[in-house]
């Protein structure tokens, strides 16, 4: 994907601005309270530890997001792990996270609940790190030759979405193949015991089966034809209290994701290059292969607002979820965030 593409039109009526939001409340630690003086104490920001790779790994390593946020007046709180979307969207319903990472299709499943939160960035679908993964020597070199199978997915999530969407494209319905709902951190093992004929997946756990070269994509995102942006969302509550917070931590993410596709290996084993949570081997020249080709966090403009409605208008019609999902409705312009 090209660095030097136009950022998306950030002007949209569509969007939710802050003026528009309800007015400031206080929040426990989240709030700045003012203090003697009139001095405010800092905000936190309570983020799901970042594990081993990718910007708010390096960011938590070397002090930059601290040092950005604290321009905000904010630093982090490393709380959780990063995982599925649906628990950490709970989680910020809840009032015990701030900020959490996940696929417009998690987004749309948890956005149909009662969401406390709302997307603020957008990353283009994954083209070459997500897709249909089949096992070497299996047999199935199409989406075709998934009739009558078994395929992993993740339960109203990005798995589902894939094979749904590959399924269509190929004109075939979706019930001549059979969906298998499991956990992705559950599926490996599954995989690649033969238990399941095929796994619909994304780069997080694809790169190590990609790795090992035992298995390969049958359909990546760009055949299937993949909407499937990666956001970022923000508790309500949170956005409405502290828009300069949240629009530092956009910039800081917009800024760092543009160098992290320059030089994805520099985002690899931020903290340790062996043990289970190291990226090694051929995993790693197919993980730097997908960040390099992958996308950056910008604004959600227009085009991609057409695109999330493609995906709610297409789990309403594929019944995973009852109804058509307004994303529109819980998003923000953070162009507009002051």
């Amino acid at each position: 994907m090209n660095l030097s593409r136009p950022l998306r039109t950030t002007a949209l009526p569509a969007l939710l601005t802050v003026s528009a939001l309800v007015a400031l409340t206080a929040c426990g630690t989240s709030e700045a309270d003012s203090a003697a003086g009139g001095s405010k104490a800092t905000v936190t920001v309570r983020i799901p530890d970042p594990g081993n790779s990718g910007v708010l790994a390096l960011g938590k390593k070397d002090g930059s997001l601290d040092k950005a946020l604290s321009k905000a007046g904010a630093k982090v709180e490393w709380t959780g792990s990063a995982g599925p979307f649906a628990p950490a969207a709970q989680a910020m319903n809840a009032d015990q996270l701030d900020i959490a990472t996940g696929s417009i299709t998690s987004g749309i499943t948890s956005l149909a609940q009662r969401p406390g939160f709302k997307f603020f960035t957008a990353v283009d679908p994954d083209a070459a790190g997500e897709g249909i993964l089949v096992r070497n020597g299996s047999g199935i070199g199409s989406v075709a030759d998934l009739v009558g199978k078994k395929v992993a997915v993740n339960q109203g999530g990005t798995g589902e979405y894939l094979l749904l969407k590959a399924l269509a494209k190929a004109g075939i319905p979706a019930d001549r193949v059979t969906r298998v709902y499991l956990r992705p951190d559950q599926t490996a093992a599954v995989f690649n015991a033969g238990k399941v004929d095929a796994w619909a997946v994304w780069a997080t756990y694809a790169v190590a089966e990609i790795g090992s070269g035992k298995a390969h994509f049958v359909a990546d995102g760009a055949a299937i034809g993949s909407d499937n942006y990666s956001l970022n969302a923000v508790r309500t509550e949170f956005a409405e209290q502290h828009p300069k917070v949240v629009k530092a931590l956009y910039q800081y993410l917009h800024e760092t994701s543009a160098r992290e596709k320059q030089n994805p290996a520099a985002y690899l084993n931020v903290f340790t290059d062996v043990g289970p949570t190291a990226v090694t081997g051929k995993a790693k020249d197919v993980q730097t292969e997908f960040t390099a080709e992958g996308g950056t966090v910008d604004p959600i403009g227009p085009e991609d607002i057409e695109r999330f409605k493609a995906v709610a208008a297409f789990y309403a019609e594929q019944k995973v979820t009852r109804t058509r999902v307004d994303v529109a409705a819980h998003l923000l312009d953070v162009g507009k965030l002051t």
